[in-house]
């Protein structure tokens, strides 16, 4: 299983990022997906879940009406936009199976300054 991310960077706060997961040596359709998030000092947290099918989504309350998760099984991609980000969304940012994550890519860098 390999699962990249990218999109990550340094934003205001207020502004908008989209992050990218490329999954591969996985049959991504049949499995549920989320993106995690660790911050400095704090345990990785599931923020965003979506089903295989890509039906339902359920988020953080942290992040509910601010982060939109999607993704596109055909070419075994996951997405977030957030937008109105915070200070307190600064994290590395990790997609993965839910419940039960497989091995950890390298995450990607959301850094936002106020």
């Amino acid at each position: 299983v390999q699962l990249v991310e990218s999109g990550g960077g340094l934003v205001q706060a207020g502004g908008s990022l989209r992050l990218s997961c490329a999954a591969s040596g996985i049959t991504f359709s049949i499995y549920a997906m989320g993106w995690y998030r660790q911050a400095p000092g704090k345990q990785r947290e599931l923020v965003a879940r979506i089903t295989s099918g890509g039906g339902i989504t359920n988020y953080a309350d942290s992040v509910k009406g601010r982060f939109t998760i999607s993704r596109d099984n055909a070419k075994k991609m996951m997405y977030l936009e957030m937008n109105s980000l915070k200070p307190e969304d600064t994290a590395v940012y990790y997609c993965n199976r839910v419940p039960t994550p497989s091995s950890w890519g390298q995450g990607t860098q959301v850094t936002v300054s106020s």
